[in-house]
């Protein structure tokens, strides 16, 4: 793993691309997690306004008071330029995401779950947290989501706790990578 895959920061040359990932997981009818709002703005808006959005987010000094400074990535193979995954790495943490989502969310696409690709990419997630400065990093998963929960300790993830999610209505597991 690694070799052949990167992360890649959204671009116009992407849009058909991503709209095919979205929609794999409408087709496989997965839960859609990690993808920077992608899934909400193709359905509301379009992809050239999600872009800019995911632009947006990166402007730590213009920031709005109820978000935080953000980086979303496709995780890409060079090969073809498929999106294999997405990765959403947020820089500063609010309240909510402090105690229910953390710094990093993440989705592999449907068809290629099972080969790697989740660990290598929330490695390079950390490896772009540590670039930041951030040391202690926290990522959370649904308890019952056994494979994210494996990804995440593969990654170096110690439980820190465990608790039900009204927002959510999930018992949620919050990890720390130190």
């Amino acid at each position: 793993m690694g070799t052949g895959f990167k992360l890649v920061f959204p671009t116009l040359e992407y849009k058909d691309k991503a709209i095919d990932y979205i929609n794999e997981f409408y087709k496989y009818e997965s839960e859609i997690n990690g993808t920077g709002a992608l899934d909400e703005y193709l359905e509301k808006a379009d992809y050239e306004r999600w872009i800019d959005k995911i632009q947006r987010d990166t402007d730590i000094v213009n920031i709005q008071e109820h978000n935080v400074p953000k980086l979303t990535y496709f995780y890409v193979r060079e090969e073809d330029k498929k999106i294999i995954g997405m990765i959403n790495i947020r820089l500063a943490l609010n309240e909510e995401l402090r105690k229910e989502g953390g710094h990093i969310g993440y989705s592999v696409r449907p068809t290629e779950r099972k080969k790697g690709y989740a660990t290598e990419m929330l490695n390079l997630g950390i490896e772009v947290c540590k670039q930041k400065e951030i040391y202690e990093i926290l990522v959370a998963c649904d308890k019952y989501n056994i494979a994210s929960s494996r990804v995440i300790q593969n990654c170096g993830g110690i439980l820190k706790e465990e608790f039900y999610s009204e927002k959510n209505n999930e018992t949620i597991q919050m990890y720390v990578i130190k």
